[in-house]
């Protein structure tokens, strides 16, 4: 590892200052750390992880080249590369300069060499992969992405509903089966990827937790419902920005699932960003295949596609081309306004029909969806959203003190034309039926076979918080639950007995669950900025210039440099310029050797000659050795 550090170095030392700064810019996490030397730059430039990340950025043409290259053993040559991949110089050519321009290979003469921790995944090692079709353009047309945003709103609005409705479980492991998605996608009419996409985006919208394995809306969703279409779907686009797993359609993968990594961010975002609001692709699939060939760490073929199809679903591009809702998300500009500017205003009225049917074409507004969920229930919820009126749903507004006339007003209030007459009938039939039978709520009931005894306790003093009344002579309710009742009349000296079933009626009162929301996942941040592109060329500048007064290129100096710093890896850039000039100038130097296991020597020598690793020195007590060049541990000037 150490002498392909060296090598690197020395290859470094031959680049001008632009194309070292404009190598930089393709490795800027290693400019944002500590280099003094280039020999410091070459040895970031080495670092697993940094060649790891930097390897992620080639296209397949790259990453067959830089695969050749490391199946020759760092010993294949520009014709030896080409033969092996049966390619055209120019297309190696193209190919290789970006492994030079992000120093994962160099030429070092006739040899082609690539860093020792490089992956080449990927790497097509029989033929050079050249760059597919160019995706034909048109220019864009005003397509409308409204339906798909539309249908996405809407679809989470019904994953909502059902959570709360019914259930939805997930698994103690965490995320939710995959048999659970098909379940619920078959109730919903909806395919297993669109349900998917709804559940991941309403959890990451904080719209959807989890409580005891179950599914349910938040608080934050009652908010959500609340609010107009627009701010909707402003939240489920901020939502889709920070969603960081890949869509896998081979490989279905359990919903609700952190996973590590940003790969599902960069496969988003390098997807949008090959949109554009002028020109539109005639064809999606040609701009997949181009997309994987241009970024294969990222992108496949079958993801991209779904990441397509979820910027198509949320109105980020329609037709092939960049809507201004993507623009704004692609730019950091306003994606509230934007969604709200897209997406028209809550519907306010439903149109009553005589088959006892209201219909609303679009999205209901809260108070419209809040009237017709009194007195009605929701049927249909594709294209427009149906609700039924029976004798069922005009009982349930009935029950919560509305009398006929007032559920009529109600429905009226929200409907486009006057009431058919068979929904007034239909109301004021149950109204009439309504009240007929009352039931008292009650916690539990005292029993006594002595009605005297009875009305002593009802009128005991110490028994007022139980709100004792009678219901027959013989039976007493009481506003508290058994046990409660039990325990308050022995504090009064009675000595009464429990039972665990009698002739009682008792109304439960469900109250709405609601599961806590994760929290609102942010994107990781950098501990500091990263340098820009003049820091980055400033950087460049005095990393070549620093040495240039020392070693000039092509000078003899400038190549024993060179070859000293192949052949020892203990010496610093500092040492290797020292010993350079003193090999060619014939001056002293003082050199530390190490001649045996934890043994050092001092040495005061003349270099006179050197050759394959061996430096020939006159040494200050008049004799000539050999040393050899690995084993020098420490150069310095003679003082």
């Amino acid at each position: 590892m150490a002498r392909r550090i060296n090598a690197l170095a020395t290859w470094l030392h031959t680049l001008e200052p632009d194309e070292v700064a404009a190598m930089l810019v393709h490795r800027r996490d290693v400019a944002d750390r500590y280099v003094r030397t280039l020999k410091d730059l070459a040895t970031q430039l080495t670092d697993s992880d940094s060649v790891h990340l930097v390897e992620d950025t080639l296209d397949q043409g790259a990453l067959d080249v830089l695969g050749a290259i490391v199946a020759r053993g760092n010993a294949g040559t520009i014709d030896a590369v080409c033969a092996d991949l049966h390619c055209t110089i120019d297309d190696f050519e193209r190919a290789f300069g970006q492994l030079k321009e992000r120093a994962l290979a160099w030429p070092d003469g006739s040899r082609l060499i690539a860093v020792n921790s490089v992956r080449a995944n990927g790497a097509q090692h029989d033929q050079l992969t050249l760059r597919p079709r160019t995706p034909a353009r048109r220019k864009a047309s005003t397509t409308s992405p409204v339906v798909a945003a539309m249908s996405t709103v809407d679809g989470v609005v019904r994953l909502l509903a059902h959570c709360e409705q019914d259930s939805f479980d997930a698994r103690y492991t965490g995320g939710v089966a995959t048999v659970e998605i098909r379940r619920v996608a078959r109730a919903l009419r909806v395919a297993d990827g669109v349900l998917r996409l709804w559940l991941e985006l309403a959890v990451e919208a904080q719209l959807i937790g989890i409580e005891r394995s179950r599914l349910l809306p938040t608080r934050h969703a009652d908010a959500w419902l609340d609010s107009q279409p627009g701010a909707r779907l402003a939240a489920l686009v901020e939502a889709w920005q920070r969603m960081d797993w890949r869509p896998e359609p081979d490989q279905a993968r359990a919903a609700l699932r952190d996973y590590t990594g940003a790969a599902g961010l960069t496969l988003r975002r390098t997807a949008l960003e090959r949109f554009s609001a002028e020109e539109a692709f005639t064809d999606l699939d040609e701009l997949v295949a181009d997309l994987v060939w241009e970024r294969p760490a990222v992108q496949d073929s079958r993801a991209t596609a779904a990441v397509i199809s979820e910027m198509e679903s949320l109105g980020l591009i329609a037709g092939g081309a960049l809507t201004p809702l993507g623009s704004a998300v692609l730019n950091n500009g306003d994606i509230d306004g934007e969604a709200a500017e897209l997406m028209p205003p809550a519907a306010e009225k439903a149109a009553f029909q005589t088959d006892m049917t209201a219909v609303v074409n679009g999205l209901p507004s809260p108070e419209l969806s809040a009237t017709l969920n009194l007195a009605a229930d929701l049927e249909d919820n594709d294209a427009a959203r149906v609700w039924r009126l029976s004798a069922g749903s005009v009982r349930r507004a009935l029950d919560t003190g509305l009398t006929a006339d007032e559920v009529l007003r109600k429905l009226a209030a929200v409907s486009e034309a006057p009431l058919p007459q068979v929904i007034e009938y239909q109301v004021q039939d149950v109204a009439r039926r309504h009240g007929q039978l009352t039931v008292t709520e009650v916690a539990s009931c005292v029993r006594s076979e002595d009605p005297t005894l009875l009305q002593e306790i009802a009128k005991s003093k110490r028994l007022t918080s139980l709100q004792l009344r009678f219901l027959a002579p013989t039976v007493l309710a009481s506003a508290h639950p058994m046990q409660e009742t039990l325990a308050a009349l022995r504090r009064a000296g009675y000595a009464p007995t429990g039972l665990d079933a009698g002739d009682q009626s008792i109304v439960e009162h469900v109250e709405r669950r609601r599961a806590p929301a994760r929290g609102e996942r942010k994107p990781d941040q950098w501990w500091r900025t990263e340098l820009d592109d003049l820091e980055l060329a400033q950087l460049a500048i005095r990393l070549v210039e620093q040495e240039r007064p020392s070693v000039g290129r092509g000078t003899p100096r400038a190549s024993a440099a060179r070859m000293l710093r192949d052949q020892n890896v203990f010496l610093r850039d500092e040492e290797v310029l020292i010993l350079a000039t003193a090999l060619v100038d014939g001056n002293p130097v003082v050199i530390g050797y190490a001649s045996g296991p934890r043994q050092m020597e001092t040495h005061v020598i003349t270099p006179a000659k050197h050759l394959e690793g061996v430096l020939t020195a006159d040494c200050d007590d008049g004799s000539t050795r050999e040393f050899s060049i690995g084993h020098v541990r420490k150069v310095a000037v003679l003082a």
